[in-house]
């Protein structure tokens, strides 16, 4: 008998719009995903250090930390190195230079289906899911 894992993977939105966040965090949801949003970049940095996401959402232009810093950052920690990173960006310049870093790179707006589609495609496949 198999045993499947209720526990669904965690993404964290990264996100200073309040509103934008909870848009991601209904698609992410909607997507199979449990999720947290964190609007501080400092407040990133910390969280990260203790836990593994699936995924992060990351917008780019964050207060306390940039963005840029926290992708290094998740690129960087050996227990960060499956999580999937979508950039979230209005600056398609500076999106362009980061794209060889991120798994995926969506220009802000983002619409809530592109998001929880692409949010599906990358959820880890050995974690089952019932909806």
């Amino acid at each position: 008998m198999s045993q499947t894992s209720d526990k669904k993977p965690l993404a964290l939105i990264i996100e200073d719009d309040p509103e934008l966040g909870d848009i991601f965090a209904k698609a992410l949801q909607m997507a199979g995903f449990e999720t947290e949003t964190i609007q501080d970049g400092r407040v990133a940095v910390v969280r990260l250090t203790a836990s593994q996401p699936a995924i992060v959402v990351l917008d780019l232009h964050l207060p306390r930390v940039s963005g840029k810093e926290i992708l290094r950052q998740i690129r960087a920690e050996e227990q960060l190195a499956k999580t999937r990173v979508i950039l979230a960006t209005a600056d398609p310049l500076l999106a362009e230079t980061m794209r060889e870093e991120a798994d995926l790179v969506l220009i802000k707006p983002i619409s809530f289906q592109q998001l929880r589609h692409l949010a599906s495609r990358l959820r880890p496949p050995d974690i089952m899911i019932e909806t």
